[in-house]
Parts: C-alpha cells; sequence; structure tokens
C-alpha cells in the first residue's frame, strides 16, 4: 500500500459511525482530514480527537445535497491545504419501508444524501484532481445492495445502486486524469460493528467492523498517487 502521509483528504458522513473510523484511520496513517457532516458538533469532536493524537484535522458542516455548501467545503480545504488527494463519499441515510408504503418524500431524501450528495462533492473534488492531471482517488460507501438486495430496501437498494453506476462512470473518465474510483461494499453500522440484517434475511445479512471498512478506505486511499500511465480502476470490495 502506498503511504497516504501529507495527503489531504475529506470524508462526508464523518460524525460518526463509519465515516467516523475512516477520518480516524486516514489521520492516524498521516492524511490531513477535512471532517464534513451536518452534524458540525459531532464533526468538532471528531477533529479534536484527531488533533489530541497529534494529526492534522478541520471541520465542516456539510449538507451534501446542499450544492454551494459542497462547493465551499471543498474549496475551503483545498485553499487551506492546497490539495485534495482523496475523497470518501460516505454522508449516509436509511429508511426501510415497502415500495407502497414509502412515501415520495423518504424516497426523495435517500436519493439527495446518497445520489445527489455523491455526484456533488464528486464534482466538486474533480475540479481540484483533474487540474494537471495531478490525480486522486475517490472512494464510495457503498452495500451490498449495490450487488443484489432485500425487501423493504427499495429506495436504499436504488441509490446504492445509482453509487455503482457513478463509480464505473468515474473510472472511465477520470482514468486520463489519473483518478481512481473504488466502491466498498458493506452494511451499515456504528463505532462498533457494520451489520444490517435485512428483514428475512438476504444481501446485508452480513457482519463487519466498522474498523475493518475503515482500513479498506484506508488501503484503497494509498493509491492516491500519480500512476506512471493513466488507467481505470473500479473496485467494488465487499
Amino acid at each position: 500500500m502506498s503511504s497516504v502521509i501529507g495527503k489531504i483528504a475529506v470524508v462526508t458522513g464523518a460524525a460518526g459511525g463509519v465515516g467516523k473510523q475512516i477520518a480516524l484511520a486516514l489521520a492516524r496513517a498521516g492524511a490531513i482530514v477535512g471532517v464534513a457532516d451536518l452534524n458540525l458538533q459531532g464533526v468538532k469532536e471528531v477533529a479534536q480527537q484527531i488533533r489530541k493524537s497529534g494529526g492534522t484535522a478541520v471541520c465542516m458542516a456539510m449538507d451534501v445535497t446542499n450544492e454551494n455548501a459542497v462547493n465551499e467545503g471543498i474549496d475551503r480545504v483545498v485553499a487551506q491545504f492546497g490539495a485534495l488527494d482523496v475523497l470518501v463519499a460516505n454522508a449516509s441515510v436509511e429508511i426501510i419501508n415497502p415500495l407502497e408504503s414509502n412515501s415520495f418524500s423518504d424516497w426523495r431524501k435517500m436519493q439527495a444524501t446518497h445520489v445527489d450528495g455523491a455526484f456533488l462533492t464528486t464534482r466538486a473534488a474533480l475540479k481540484h484532481m483533474y487540474r494537471d492531471d495531478r490525480g486522486g482517488v475517490v472512494i464510495y460507501i457503498g452495500s451490498l445492495d449495490a450487488q443484489d438486495t432485500s425487501p423493504l430496501m427499495g429506495a436504499y437498494a436504488a441509490a446504492k445502486h445509482a453509487l455503482l453506476g457513478i463509480a464505473r462512470v468515474l473510472a472511465k473518465e477520470g482514468a486520463r486524469h489519473n483518478v481512481h474510483s473504488y466502491l466498498v461494499c458493506c452494511g451499515a453500522g456504528d463505532d462498533d460493528v457494520v451489520r444490517h440484517v435485512a428483514p428475512g434475511g438476504g444481501a446485508e445479512a452480513t457482519f463487519a467492523t466498522a474498523h475493518a471498512v475503515a482500513q479498506t478506505a484506508l488501503h484503497l486511499a494509498g493509491n492516491a498517487t500519480r500512476p506512471s500511465a493513466a488507467h481505470s480502476s473500479l473496485d467494488c470490495v465487499k
């Protein structure tokens, strides 16, 4: 694995759960981390934890569904640290309902957070990663629902399938700019365990520690070095 020492990363949905663990793992490995979430108090605490451990972090309140907030947040990190090498698009919400009773507002909330958020943060990051073909890594935190799914998971599965599509397109478009794209397929979880047992069993009847997901993201982030030749890179890591 290449080193992330000195690399500049932004992690969304980083106030808790998997996002927090990814931010902490990147910081421990030497990355400078922009910690972003709607929960400003939460990201302040994560950033403080990083600084107390000797790392470097900046925190920001970011609504990933708000174009201006996303652009301002990403640009702020670049203005402060000079570049952006890694984006971890982790912001997430989970609403479980059968399709026939899923409200349109809940459907839109799910798509806005996962899909719109991934698009807006990716676009904001690429402006900097594409400059002079300096490259970078974009990591989407997906789900096994990007490959299979279970009852009651319609809105969630649709959103995670969309992330797979975005990651695949970026792998092709970003190759000539030395940008790598990855989708990490896992369940949903908290600081200790990533788990979601879908009603009736199914795609996400699986368990993994949040630490393991964070270590996977750290490994992938290590590719934020300029390769000798552009190439397409997409892994759906389970």
